[in-house]
C-alpha cells in the first residue's frame, strides 16, 4: 500500500479543523500561545512537535473543547467546537497517561463513553468488543488494570477512545512515558488504525523521530509564549516499517526538525513564562 498522501491530497480539500488566530491566555496572566492560525485537512496525521511549555497541550485541548480560547475561532468542519456532532462528526482525545479506573476491569473501562452517552446497551458489547480487537486486546476484557503492563493499559485507553467511532484523534503524548520497543510498537500499530479507519489524526510529542515516523506534517512549535514556528512535510509512503527508522530519509527529516527545534528555542524569550506542554 502505498499511500504517498500529502494535505493537497488528503479527502478533496476538506478541512477537518480550522485555527483562527486563536489566541489562550490563562487567568493568571501567562500568556500560553500567541495566536495560531492552523488548517489540518480530513484524514491528516499532523503532529505537534516543541519543548515543554510552548503550548501543545493546551491547543490540543482547546481542538478538543477541554480549554477556551481567550480570543480567535476553532472550527471543527466548519462547525464551532461545541456544535461538531451536529455535523455527524465525532471526536476523541487520548491523554499523557491511561487514566484507567483501576478498580474497573478492561471492559468496563472501555464501555464508559457509551454508558456516558446513552448508548443502547444492545449496541454496547459488540462495540466494545470491535475496539478491544482494533488495538490487539481480544481476550482481555475480564483484566484488571494492574494485571496489564504500561503499553497494554494504554492500548485499553486508545480503545476506549476508538469505542466512540470518531472522525478525529486527538492524542496528548500518549507513548511518552513507555520504553522504546513498546513505543515503536504501539506508533506502528496506530498507524494501521489511521489507515483502517480513515481517522484524523493530531499528535503531540517531545519526539523528533517519533513525528517523523508517524506524521504527514510536522507543526514546530515555540515556548514564551507558544506558537507556531515552522511546518515540514514528510513525503514518504505508508505503511513506514523498521527500515524506514534507519533510512537517510528519516534521518534528513530528523536533522530539519532538530534545526527547527534549535530556531525556535532561541526565539524563546527567557524574561516571560508560558503555560501549557
Amino acid at each position: 500500500m502505498d499511500t504517498r498522501a500529502t494535505p493537497a491530497s488528503t479527502a478533496a480539500e476538506t478541512a477537518a479543523i480550522e485555527l483562527l488566530s486563536v489566541d489562550k491566555t490563562y487567568p493568571n496572566g501567562t500568556h500560553a500561545l500567541q495566536p495560531v492560525d492552523l488548517r489540518i485537512q480530513e484524514g491528516e496525521f499532523v503532529t505537534l512537535l516543541g519543548p515543554s511549555g510552548c503550548g501543545k497541550s493546551t491547543l490540543l485541548k482547546m481542538v478538543a473543547g477541554l480549554l477556551e480560547p481567550s480570543d480567535g475561532r476553532i472550527l471543527l468542519w466548519r462547525k464551532p467546537v461545541a456544535d461538531v456532532e451536529s455535523s455527524g462528526h465525532r471526536v476523541s482525545f487520548v491523554f499523557q497517561e491511561a487514566t484507567l479506573m483501576p478498580w474497573a476491569r478492561v471492559a468496563a473501562n472501555v464501555r464508559l463513553p457509551l454508558e456516558l452517552a446513552g448508548v443502547p446497551e444492545s449496541e454496547i458489547a459488540p462495540r466494545v468488543n470491535d475496539a478491544l480487537a482494533l488495538v490487539g486486546l481480544s481476550g482481555f476484557h475480564n483484566s484488571l488494570p494492574r494485571e496489564l503492563s504500561g503499553g497494554m493499559q494504554m492500548r485499553v485507553s486508545i480503545a476506549r477512545g476508538l469505542v466512540t467511532q470518531p472522525n478525529l484523534l486527538l492524542m496528548d503524548e500518549p507513548f511518552g512515558a513507555l520504553d522504546e520497543i513498546t513505543r515503536n510498537k504501539l506508533d506502528s500499530d496506530l498507524l494501521e488504525l489511521w489507515a483502517r479507519k480513515k481517522l484524523t489524526v493530531v499528535f503531540v510529542t517531545h519526539s523528533i523521530y517519533e513525528s517523523v515516523y508517524l506524521s504527514q506534517r510536522v507543526v514546530v512549535m515555540a515556548a514564551r509564549p507558544g506558537r507556531v514556528v515552522d511546518e515540514i512535510t514528510i513525503d514518504e509512503p505508508y505503511p513506514r516499517g523498521p527500515e524506514f527508522r534507519v533510512s537517510t530519509a528519516f534521518a534528513g527529516y530528523a536533522k530539519r526538525l532538530q534545526d527547527a527545534l534549535m530556531r525556535a528555542s532561541a526565539l524563546g524569550d527567557p524574561t516571560t513564562d508560558g503555560a501549557g506542554h
